[in-house]
């Protein structure tokens, strides 16, 4: 339970109160810190995943943490900076990514209650969708830096393309798990019987 993996993953939700902290405080070192804290949480993604396969260190309490964080980190993230610049341009997309984790989140539980889980399994579709969102919101957290307006103008182009990923990937979901949906492939009593 102890190992490595695990622990960058509760690293990564320890660091969000930080994250949060350091993105409210009026100095101008702040955006530059918010943006290393939430880049050093995005890399803790990839390498609590990472090392959990090269080392065999996968267990079920990291199976369970990883996606919890990565969810929390992302929807903090775009909460905060909705509050910083709230309006209809970043809402759309920070509704879409949002609502489409809760939605795909509900769908991957309902399949594992039904023994399908790996019907809605993580598809490169959805690495390259939280890679683009990653990125989008670093860079959308450096929008009070001296870097320049064109690195937040770039940062909500990116955040539209992740939100644009977000939904082909969630309608990818939904259409791997429709036959379950559906109830056609859904087991018969027969199918239950020992």
């Amino acid at each position: 339970m102890w190992n490595l993996p695990n622990l960058l993953t509760m690293l990564r939700i320890l660091l969000i109160p930080i994250f949060v902290v350091v993105f409210y405080i009026d100095a101008p070192w702040a955006p530059y810190g918010a943006a290393i804290l939430f880049g050093a949480a995005a890399l803790t993604d990839w390498l609590d995943g990472f090392l959990a396969r090269r080392w065999s260190q996968t267990s079920p309490l990291g199976r369970f943490l990883d996606p919890v964080a990565d969810k929390l980190m992302v929807a903090v993230a775009l909460v905060v900076l909705l509050q910083a610049d709230p309006r209809v341009l970043l809402a759309l997309p920070v509704m879409v990514i949002i609502g489409r984790e809760i939605t795909v989140s509900a769908l991957r539980e309902w399949m594992a209650e039904i023994g399908a889980r790996a019907a809605v399994a993580v598809s490169m579709l959805g690495k390259i969708k939280t890679t683009v969102q990653m990125i989008s919101i670093a860079l959308l957290i450096l929008r009070d830096s001296m870097l320049g307006p064109w690195v937040y103008d770039l940062g909500v182009a990116l955040v539209y393309v992740a939100a644009a990923l977000t939904l082909w990937s969630m309608v990818l979901y939904l259409y791997a798990a429709w036959p379950s949906l559906s109830g056609r492939a859904l087991p018969s009593a027969a199918d239950e019987s020992p």
